[in-house]
């Protein structure tokens, strides 16, 4: 058994914080580094040196009994200063080159004194860990003047410093965490592209794993649903399909006996009977054919379909009413499509006047229009319309070859596609049919 940690979601957003305390501290520290020593001006350039050496011409110049209080007192947020009139006790390291080289001829300069010695310090000079930066400076009578600061200025004060570092946080912790979200959202932006594709097309393919191990569990749970529906649904369909089929031998048995029927009357009414049957079957056939179907989905203008089915209504002298864009393309399938749009122009066009037809994109999805201004649809049997073999009495009739199965094909068609299709009263009178497709 592997003991290595599975690639999972909480790994991810452990990692995620990990990765990101790492790149803010590695920001700070370059901050750090960068403003606080590599830009940093010259010790010469601060005014340092030129305060440094108004406090020694002070404190030489002062009585000795009041040297060490003076010095305490000209101290300030920047640096300290001891007076000692021996070196040993100030408690200083001894090193082989304690000079003062840097600004050492500035500094003498201001002091426009005799020569004195000097000796300067920095942390690392300390032996204990504890060390600081430090100047010594000799006076005329030999004591000794310390100016010590635990580090040196930034020429920034804190709050400044402060605003910065917590910028530095939080570019550094929003960087990261936008690249760890791009990683975890690609795995989920794929698993919702193949949902999508399965609600348009129940064959299409299984769903590549990919990403933590709780979304590729998901995954495959998915690609488990979506075999078991695609088993179901060809079952039902074979089982369907089957069953009209075998029908067909006792009505054709019937057809027969109704030629020995001497009463004419009965006989035409038994083969009308047989004839509707047969109609019904040769339609449920088709439904469960085109149920199984398998037309692939692919790129198609919307726009230019709509026109076609349209212009062939008119060469028929059947005047239908388009508006829309002169170009929508769609991802989908076009037969399919083309007979739920026709279907719908059909139920105008037979059961209502002024047919027209409707198209438009809005955000994330198409929207098809077909209304007329018929007698429409009571709300209570909208819903029921789309049931299979339901039909309407007094609007439907048997003369039209209908046995209702229309409406049950397009909104199957439609729901293949992820869509909807549904039925509304519409303003001033008449239906309204109403296609939703994903995009």
């Amino acid at each position: 058994m592997s003991l290595r940690p599975r690639d999972t979601v909480a790994r991810w957003i452990a990692l995620t914080i990990l990765i990101a305390m790492i790149t803010a501290l590695a920001f700070n520290a370059l901050f750090v580094q960068l403003a606080g020593v590599w830009a940093r001006p010259p010790l010469t350039e601060t005014g340092l040196l030129e305060k440094i050496a108004v406090v020694v011409r002070v404190v030489e110049a002062s009585e000795l009994s009041q040297r060490s209080r003076l010095a305490q007192a000209v101290g300030d947020d920047g640096f300290n200063v001891t007076w000692a009139a021996q070196r040993q006790a100030l408690g200083l390291p001894v090193l082989d080159d304690p000079d003062f080289h840097s600004g050492e001829q500035v500094f003498k300069h201001l002091l426009q004194g005799p020569p004195r010695s000097m000796e300067a310090y920095e942390p690392s000079d300390w032996p204990d860990g504890n060390g600081h930066y430090a100047l010594l400076v000799q006076l005329a009578d030999r004591s000794w003047l310390m100016f010590s600061a635990s580090s040196r200025s930034w020429g920034l004060d804190d709050g400044a410093r402060s605003l910065i570092v917590v910028l530095l946080v939080l570019i550094s912790t929003a960087l990261v965490t936008l690249v760890a979200t791009r990683r975890l959202a690609r795995p989920l932006q794929h698993f919702a592209l193949g949902a999508r594709r399965f609600g348009a097309d129940f064959r299409a393919p299984p769903i590549e794993p990919m990403g933590p191990h709780e979304l590729r569990q998901a995954i495959l749970a998915f690609n488990s649903m979506q075999a078991q529906l695609r088993h179901f649904i060809q079952d039902r369909t074979q089982m369907l399909a089957a069953i009209s089929h075998d029908l067909r031998a006792p009505l054709t048995r019937l057809r027969l006996r109704g030629e020995f029927i001497e009463d004419a009357d009965q006989q035409q009414r038994l083969f009308r009977d047989v004839d509707e049957m047969q109609a019904m079957i040769n339609t449920a056939l088709e439904f469960f054919r085109d149920d199984a179907r398998l037309e692939q989905a692919t790129q198609l203008d919307l726009a230019e379909l709509l026109q076609t089915l349209i212009d062939d209504y008119r060469d028929q002298s059947i005047d239908l009413t388009f508006r829309g864009p002169p170009r929508l393309v769609y991802f989908g399938r076009p037969l399919g499509l083309k007979r739920v749009m026709t279907n719908l122009m059909d139920n105008a066009i037979h059961y209502g006047v002024a047919p027209e037809v409707e198209l438009q994109q809005r955000s994330g999805e198409v929207v098809i229009r077909v209304l007329d201004r018929g007698p429409g649809i009571a709300a209570e049997h909208r819903e029921q319309v789309f049931l299979p073999f339901y039909r309407l009495e007094g609007s439907r009739n048997k003369s039209t070859g209908g046995v209702g199965l229309g409406l049950s094909t397009a909104r199957a068609i439609v729901l293949e596609h992820g869509g909807t299709l549904t039925l509304t009263e519409r303003q001033g009178g008449g239906l309204e049919a109403v296609v939703v497709l994903p995009v």
